[in-house]
Parts: C-alpha cells; sequence; structure tokens
C-alpha cells in the first residue's frame, strides 16, 4: 500500500495553466487555409423526370392474417407530359416507395394520347360515370380551367386549358374522381394514323369482278 502523501505546490513552484487556451482564439489548431486555396463545392443535380407526377391517394391498409395483422400501403399516381398525354395508376407495397414505384409503372403503361385542338382545349363536350362519379367536361372560350378535386390535377398534367369540368357527385373519394376523369378523357383519345394498304381481294371476289367487267364490254 502506498503511503507516500502528495506533493503539495506552493504559488511559486505549481504549474500554471496560463499558457493554455481555449476557444475560437486558440492557436493549437494548426496553420489556417487561405480562402483562395479552397475549391468550390460541385453540387449534382438530380435528374429531371421523364413526366410530371401527382399524388392522387395514399392509404394504409391492414389485413389479418394467423400470425397478426399485416400492414400495406395503397398508392395512386397520375403522370402527365403537360403535352396531351395522361395516365393513371395503383399499387400496393410494403413500403410507399415500392407502392410509388409498382403505380408509377402502371400509369406509364395506362398512358394515352389526348385530341386536343390549336388551344389545347377539347374538342367537343363528354360526359362519363365511374361508380358514384359523374362527370362532364365541355370547352369554353378563353375563360380558363374551371375544374376542382382531382380532376385539375389531372386536366393540369395533361396540359389542357380553357375547359369547364362539372363533377355532379358528392363522393369525397379521391380515386374515383381521378378514374371518372380518366374514363371521361379516353374518350377523347386519339386515333393512330393508319398506314394506307390497299383491300384485300380473295380469288373468288377478283374472278367475280372480271365476268361482271366482261358483261359490261359484251
Amino acid at each position: 500500500m502506498d503511503t507516500t502523501k502528495p506533493k503539495q505546490y506552493t504559488n511559486s513552484s505549481a504549474p500554471s495553466n496560463n499558457n493554455r487556451s481555449y476557444g475560437a482564439n486558440s492557436n493549437n489548431r494548426g496553420p489556417r487555409r487561405e480562402g483562395g486555396d479552397r475549391k468550390p463545392r460541385t453540387f449534382f443535380e438530380k435528374p429531371k423526370p421523364e413526366f410530371d407526377q401527382k399524388m392522387v391517394s395514399i392509404r394504409r391498409v391492414t389485413r389479418v392474417v394467423a400470425g397478426g395483422r399485416r400492414m400495406t400501403f395503397a398508392v395512386a399516381l397520375a403522370i402527365g407530359d403537360k403535352k396531351g398525354s395522361i395516365g393513371l395508376g395503383t399499387g400496393k407495397g410494403g413500403d410507399t416507395a415500392i407502392a410509388i414505384t409498382k403505380a408509377l409503372r402502371q400509369a406509364k403503361k395506362n398512358m394515352f394520347k389526348i385530341k386536343v385542338t390549336k388551344e389545347m382545349s377539347i374538342p367537343y363536350e363528354v360526359s362519363s360515370k365511374f361508380s358514384a362519379s359523374k362527370l362532364t367536361m365541355m370547352p369554353n372560350r378563353g375563360k380558363g380551367l374551371v375544374a376542382g378535386s382531382t380532376v385539375r390535377d389531372m386536366l393540369i398534367l395533361a396540359g389542357l386549358k380553357n375547359i369547364t369540368a362539372k363533377l355532379h357527385s358528392g363522393s369525397k373519394n379521391k380515386l374515383n374522381n381521378a378514374r371518372v376523369a380518366y374514363k371521361t378523357l379516353y374518350m377523347l383519345k386519339a386515333q393512330a394514323s393508319l398506314p394506307k394498304v390497299s383491300p384485300f381481294i380473295s380469288e373468288q371476289e377478283a374472278e367475280v369482278k372480271d365476268k361482271v367487267i366482261s358483261e359490261e364490254v359484251k
């Protein structure tokens, strides 16, 4: 056992702590860099998405299984290029990122081109019904976009203008309102121009035509 007494210092022999310095004025941090030597930071820009996206609805679904409750997420997503194309898709997954990816993939598959006028409006009035939601769209002359709920979001994503949309429904289900808007716009789907091909004529029809022509000549 150590029985030695601790050393006692007098005021003259005690080590001084005056040489220690703390804080921002400390000189123990080494040499400072000059402002001109520091390189500017480089920021990586995120790639712009191919289509504009709008989350229509997101909800948490609970399913009771033998081991307990299983929770999943259901997402409805609308996409558009603001040039007359629109798409709508839904997806489910254990995580929101997985559900959004599935919904985006399905929306791209369901995307179609709308037949529009030069002013990016619809050519005539259309109406449709989905579940309890009823929608009527009609072109207006320079009054802008008159619509509400998710119908307005769908029209903005498609890039349409000067349209009045009336939703004859008391339903607050955003997904059904988006589906009825998708169904109504699908009625204005632009038909792809088919190449002009000479009609196919069977051998029997050709023989009949030859007989008719020969009789007329006689």
